[in-house]
């Protein structure tokens, strides 16, 4: 509890020195241009110092949900993005330009799509609402010491200092008076407001946000250590649920309408996020729980299935999953799992069957490509892996795993430019400067193409930029 305390003070601080580095103190107006300039430094902090579950299939799913909703708006200033941070805390949150970030113990919550729908909903309304660039307007008479102040009060957890998190929020008390950056109860009733409209339009019914909130005051116990995360960068949570409950009487059409938004794909994506990325004795317990009580369900058996696979029992795990395989013969995400699981156990042949059969049916899917190419490695089809790889980072350019072992099967195939250039990427993506460096030289040796050395040069600048900035930002911290 105390190191993830301490991480998260480390993030807010973090947090608000972006804002100390990127807006001066006569130009706090800030627009859509500047709020995706922040947002993209907010990016590189987090991806330093948070968690991310990168699961396709869970990742996927939730920018799905998201998507849905996002296509509700009028014209949309931003991109909007989501993503899932591996925090068993209550939590979630939006950056500047419509990043949404929901955590894991959050996701884990919930029952069905509605309650996913209903947070996603409120915080790109947030973000819609531009609620961010209203407070950092508002205070733009607040001179860079004052800011200092309230990063350091932050940094330190004073009693008077509001949680960061949600949006950028700061808060502190300064000059005998409360300035603050974080979000009011106005704002939240917006959010609402805006949020519960865009739902609606979606196809939501609303009642996804309140049964959500209702969980999450009803984690609070006693001390304040247990409050959750949601709550503090969250305010007037009963304000809250009163609103949306009333919202929801005085609209008995909303409130009866059945969502008709199937809850299979939650099932797969909180079943999987759960079994492979929950506490392993929870997972087990819950999962053998619903094997007793619902045999014949699929789902009963594909979580079962995940979680016996990540504690070692691979052969029950592959049973499992081949009686989930029995109720829906042609579902792509059991074949790639029992190929996984295959891979895993040295059982290549097999692996290699199983994904196969799961690339017929969704030809595209990364986590299918991603293990097909390592069982082709691992069996010595190199140049079949490294096609694998290329198709897999031609859909998937986000997919940073393959760049290692594209460059490991370029290795293994005696192409020793083509195994640095990747490599090196893989560790440039992963911010590993002194290994990035090292493998993108040796690439730059072995290149004979020109236009290849052109660009491995200017990685290497990029590499030693970044390099010396963070080193910057570790002498000063």
């Amino acid at each position: 509890m105390k190191f993830i305390i301490k991480k998260q003070n480390v993030v807010r601080f973090l947090m608000v020195s972006i804002l100390l580095v990127l807006i001066p103190v006569q130009a706090f107006c800030i627009t859509a241009r500047q709020e995706e300039e922040l947002s993209r430094e907010f990016m590189k902090y987090i991806l330093q110092h948070a968690e991310f579950i990168e699961d396709p299939v869970i990742v996927d799913y939730v920018n799905s949900v998201g998507k849905k909703i996002v296509s509700t708006l009028p014209s949309p200033t931003f991109e909007y993005r989501f993503y899932i941070l591996n925090d068993y805390t209550y939590n979630a949150f939006a950056s500047p330009a419509g990043q949404i970030f929901i955590n894991s113990g959050l996701f884990e919550a919930m029952d069905n799509e509605e309650e996913l729908a209903g947070i996603l909903g409120h915080e790109i309304a947030h973000v819609a609402c531009r609620h961010i660039s209203e407070k950092i307007e508002r205070a733009k008479k607040i001179s860079l010491v004052t800011l200092a102040g309230l990063a350091a009060g932050i940094f330190l957890g004073a009693g008077s200092a509001a949680t960061a998190g949600s949006a950028l929020t700061i808060g502190s008390m300064a000059a005998g008076q409360s300035i603050a950056l974080a979000y009011s109860r106005n704002d939240e009733i917006q959010a609402d407001q805006m949020g519960l409209k865009y739902l609606k339009k979606a196809g939501y019914n609303g009642s996804g946000l309140l049964s959500s909130l209702k969980k999450i005051r009803n984690k609070q116990w006693f001390g304040s250590k247990n409050i959750p995360t949601y709550l503090t960068t969250h305010p007037a949570v009963e304000d809250r649920i009163a609103y949306i409950g009333g919202v929801l009487e005085e609209n008995p059409e909303l409130k009866n309408r059945k969502s008709n938004k199937p809850d299979h794909g939650f099932a797969v994506a909180h079943t999987r996020l759960i079994a492979m990325y929950g506490d392993k004795q929870t997972g087990l317990k819950k999962f053998k729980a619903d094997i007793d009580k619902y045999p014949e369900s699929l789902i009963a058996h594909y979580g079962y299935g995940l979680i016996l696979a990540r504690t070692g029992n691979r052969k029950d795990a592959v049973a499992h999953l081949k009686i989930a395989l029995e109720k829906n013969a042609f579902d792509p995400d059991l074949l790639r799992d029992i190929g996984r699981i295959y891979f895993l156990d040295g059982q290549y042949l097999k692996a290699l069957n199983s994904l196969n059969g799961a690339l017929c049916m969704a030809p595209d899917d990364p986590e299918t490509l991603f293990f097909l190419g390592r069982t082709q490695t691992q069996l010595g089809k190199l140049d079949n892996a490294i096609l694998t790889f290329k198709k897999l980072l031609a859909k998937n350019p986000d997919y940073t795993r393959a760049l290692f072992f594209l460059g490991n099967s370029y290795g293994k195939s005696g192409r020793l430019a083509e195994a640095h250039y990747y490599l090196g990427i893989y560790y440039q993506e992963k911010e590993n400067h002194k290994n990035a460096e090292f493998h993108l030289k040796k690439a730059l040796e072995k290149t004979s193409d020109q236009d290849k050395k052109t660009e491995i040069e200017e990685r290497l600048e990029q590499v030693n930029k970044r390099s010396v900035k963070k080193k910057q930002d570790e002498s000063k911290s």
